[in-house]
């Protein structure tokens, strides 16, 4: 194997927040660096699967992109340089934190909606 294609290979690693052990193979991804149980992930690319990045910091799940097919991706903010990227979900992801990441935005509405509610 070159070191080309050894150099887009994720391999198993320890979440960087919840210290889980996460395994780099799972359905829907082939670049894996973020952990399924709390969606947070390391500032590791500078381009998709590069591994070259030298920052290494956290970086916080901060929202979810619905792309046009219809693909949910976790849109990752570094705590280190504010870098943001997305990441696709991957099959194992835990579906609960998901769909929190994904209300969080109703969450924090700067309007009450109990205001439209009201008959």
């Amino acid at each position: 194997m070159s070191n080309r294609s050894r150099r887009h290979e994720a391999g198993d690693f320890t979440c960087i927040r919840c210290k889980q052990p996460v395994p780099s193979g799972s359905y829907g991804t082939k670049h894996r660096n973020h952990c399924p149980l709390c969606l947070w992930s390391r500032h590791v690319d500078d381009q998709t699967g590069d591994r070259r990045c030298a920052c290494r910091q956290p970086m916080r799940p901060v929202g979810i992109e619905v792309r046009q097919s219809g693909e949910w991706a976790i849109i990752h903010r570094c705590c280190g340089c504010d870098t943001m990227r997305t990441n696709r979900v991957a099959g194992d992801d835990a579906e609960l934190v998901l769909l929190a990441l994904a209300l969080r935005p109703v969450q924090s509405a700067p309007f009450p909606f109990d205001a439209y509610l009201r008959e």
